[in-house]
């Protein structure tokens, strides 16, 4: 018998392909770009191929990843803003639509085989239990392999990880961390495909939850970093646009962006807070370092592995600018995330309670450096992530290098191109059509642009004419050299300082910006006032663009900052646990210690009794009751900052034993009255000052009868996930 042969779709010596894309880093960090910080793998791979220094993504995370996965603009395919702050406008649905076949789809289809390895960010926070869907998965959008998280962070010591839709737990070793693991993982999946399927072409997309908060890195990695940024942002923006101007990353007559009036100097920092913020900076230059590192381990084992000269690499550095999110600098990020007002003397009174400066990087922090570093960072631009009007949100560098296809050329490539343009420029490299129908789905256009026209011509002419962006208000619109832009009302480095712009917001009042980006690389100069026909042109442009693409309603992402009780959550207001509950993600989760609820549990114990008996969150927030010693333990970890613990004042005798919590919030972020009775008797009485209105973390859970992850309480974190020596014979769970 002869068997038919699998048609021939693909050139016969089609590359591999293997997309990097970091997270949360900006143009002006890296040493290749100009920086400060070590990055001799990028340095490596741009010295073997070629640079793009006015390459654009969407200025947050989920929307980028879902631009670039899709070759399509954010909001068309659903992804308006990240998919924890989802709503039921088309544009922000946190959905990616069929119609949008991702390039791991279609290239499967070619015979391409696809792993992705990382922070994943596309799927519905609701939908990420052990019951799915899984059609919103990676292994859904194509990728025959997948192992990482599925939300915006994680720990990088005590993951939440999944392979393809199965909960892992990472080693509990204290040398462990993600990001080295996901070379480990990434290498092995290649030594399998070498032994299994050797003449098939892969796609790998490998992002880490580097340099996202937490910033999380092993101390020997920031004490290289000792005592470098000791004079302040300000200073490091200074140093670092000279070394850019000298290197030639900049166009001739580039200027130096202003610092935005609402954001603090360095010199207004209080000089015993200097160390603190200096530490913070020495940490996140550790952690970049580090993630450069570990892509450098990635390519010399496809070198090792004689792949490495037909593989195509796409190595982005940064899914947006980097990230001001840490404020004025904070040890517990989703302050921020959660608007909740706070100090600097509160952080460090908290944090000195965990060890002081030594605890930070470590797993007993979420420490994340102030926004002056981002800005810092972001240099020349303006602004940082989360703005989708200036640069320092949307422009990162980018380096591509294929030994086999692409000579090397120190020519830095200028034309103006997006995320979007990636997915169009491997379809033109491997000769495929942008695929009408995939799976029986009609497809949606290709936005992108394909740039492989720059791969052999570093000073061809720019083929994108227009791209739009917008981001939680702010929003911009390129068109042949021109951006016009207005900031929104929403100021990243100030989450408390925006509420009362986001209350009085208008979109239809905000004051535009215009520039020629011919002449003026870094938005310094506003040209507005000059040319108001051009840009009621541009006004006119994004309005039709944002419609044809589902961008409005403008600020569609702001939505749950309004309205934080339409945070995207489970549908149900009763549940029946017992201890075979774990993982349950917090977005899909009962809302303990953020709304009213009810919990009555029937447990057996023994002599002296230990363990959790349920945990929602993790170290740098979440409730957790649990019994130490026969004594019922109730914490409330209000993100690092505030802690409320109560417990009964005799120990719980061997036995059955019913429990009845009952936590009381009168609306998102109020105080909270907790009342715990043990077999119909008062036992617990506590008031929590403030509750967290949003989300204790990212990529935490629920577990019933142990604590698994980041231990929500210090009081049993080296005993962690202190499971529950006792029997949970029931678990109910009532919202009002």
């Amino acid at each position: 018998m002869e068997w038919r042969k699998e048609p021939q779709r693909l050139p016969k010596d089609a590359p591999n392909i293997l997309i990097v894309l970091l997270d949360d880093v900006g143009f002006g960090i890296a040493e290749t770009f100009g920086g400060e910080v070590r990055t001799p793998t990028l340095s490596k791979l741009a010295d073997q191929g070629i640079r793009y220094t006015s390459f654009h993504t969407t200025s947050i995370c989920s929307p980028t990843r879902a631009a670039l996965l899709t070759g399509r603009n954010h909001h068309r395919v659903g992804n308006g803003t990240i998919a924890e702050r989802a709503s039921d406008f088309d544009g922000y649905t946190g959905i990616v639509p069929k119609t949008s076949a991702t390039i791991a789809e279609v290239l499967g289809h070619y015979g391409y085989k696809t792993a992705a390895f990382g922070k994943w960010h596309n799927t519905p926070a609701n939908q990420t239990t052990a019951m799915g869907p899984f059609d919103r998965w990676p292994t859904g959008h194509g990728f025959q392999y997948f192992y990482g998280f599925m939300a915006g962070e994680t720990s990088q010591y005590e993951p939440r990880l999944y392979e393809n839709t199965t909960p892992v737990e990472p080693p509990h070793h204290t040398k462990y961390h993600l990001t080295e693991d996901m070379v480990e993982k990434g290498l092995t999946w290649l030594k399998q495909h070498q032994a299994y399927s050797p003449d098939k072409p892969f796609f790998m997309y490998w992002a880490p939850g580097a340099v996202h908060g937490p910033h999380h890195i092993f101390p020997e990695w920031a004490d290289k970093y000792k005592g470098k940024f000791s004079d302040g942002w300000d200073n490091y923006r200074n140093r670092v646009f000279d070394r850019q101007k000298k290197l030639g990353i900049l166009p001739e007559g580039t200027k130096l962006t202003p610092r935005d009036s609402t954001m603090q100097s360095w010199d207004s920092i209080p000089n015993e807070q200097r160390e603190f913020q200096s530490r913070l900076m020495e940490i996140y230059a550790g952690f970049v370092e580090h993630t450069d590192a570990q892509v450098g381990r990635l390519i010399a084992g496809m070198e090792d592995l004689g792949v490495r000269d037909n593989t195509i690499v796409f190595y982005i550095w940064g899914d947006n600018g980097s990230s001001a999110e840490g404020q004025r600098g904070s040890i517990s990020e989703l302050l921020a995330q959660n608007n909740i007002p706070n100090t600097i003397e509160q952080q460090l009174t908290a944090l000195q309670n965990l060890g002081g400066l030594s605890a930070l990087g470590t797993a007993q922090t979420d420490n994340m450096y102030h926004a002056g570093w981002a800005w810092a960072g972001s240099t020349p631009f303006r602004s940082t992530k989360l703005v989708a009007a200036h640069f320092g949100g949307t422009r990162n560098p980018m380096v591509v290098s294929w030994p086999k296809g692409i000579r090397p050329d120190k020519t830095l490539r200028n034309q103006f191109h997006h995320v979007n343009d990636i997915a169009p420029t491997l379809y033109e490299v491997l000769g495929i059509p942008a695929p009408k129908k995939v799976d029986g789905f009609d497809q949606d256009p290709i936005d992108g642009v394909s740039f492989a026209y720059t791969f052999a011509d570093g000073k061809a002419q720019g083929r994108k004419q227009t791209q739009y962006f917008e981001n939680n208000g702010s929003r911009g619109i390129y068109h042949d050299g021109w951006y016009a832009c207005a900031f929104g009302p929403f100021l990243p480095w100030d989450t408390p300082g925006s509420a009362p712009r986001l209350k009085t917001w208008d979109a239809e009042k905000d004051v535009w910006e215009l520039y020629d980006l011919n002449k003026d690389f870094s938005q310094a100069d506003d040209l507005a006032s000059q040319f108001p026909e051009k840009l009621s042109e541009l006004k006119k442009l994004f309005l039709k663009v944002a419609k044809e693409n589902k961008a409005l309603p403008i600020g569609g992402g702001l939505w749950t900052r309004f309205h934080p009780e339409d945070v995207v959550s489970s549908p149900y207001r009763k549940w029946n646990f017992d201890a075979n509950v774990s993982r349950l993600p917090e977005f899909a989760a009962p809302p303990f210690g953020k709304r009213t609820i009810r919990t009555t549990m029937e447990i057996e114990i023994g002599e002296n009794e230990s363990g959790v008996l349920y945990a929602l969150g993790g170290s740098s927030g979440g409730v957790s009751l649990y019994m130490d010693q026969g004594k019922l333990h109730y914490e409330y970890n209000m993100l690092l900052i505030e802690r409320t613990e109560a417990s009964t004042k005799e120990k719980l005798g061997p036995g059955k034993h019913k429990l009845d919590i009952q936590e009381t919030i009168s609306q998102p972020g109020a105080p909270a009255e907790v009342q715990i009775q043990v077999d119909g008797k008062p036992a617990i009485s506590a008031k929590v000052p403030r509750t967290v209105p949003g989300a204790f973390t990212a990529s935490e859970t629920l577990d019933v009868g142990k604590d698994l992850g980041a231990p929500v309480s210090i009081r049993y974190a080296e005993k962690a996930p202190y499971a529950f020596g006792g029997k949970i014979l029931s678990m109910v769970v009532e919202l009002p």
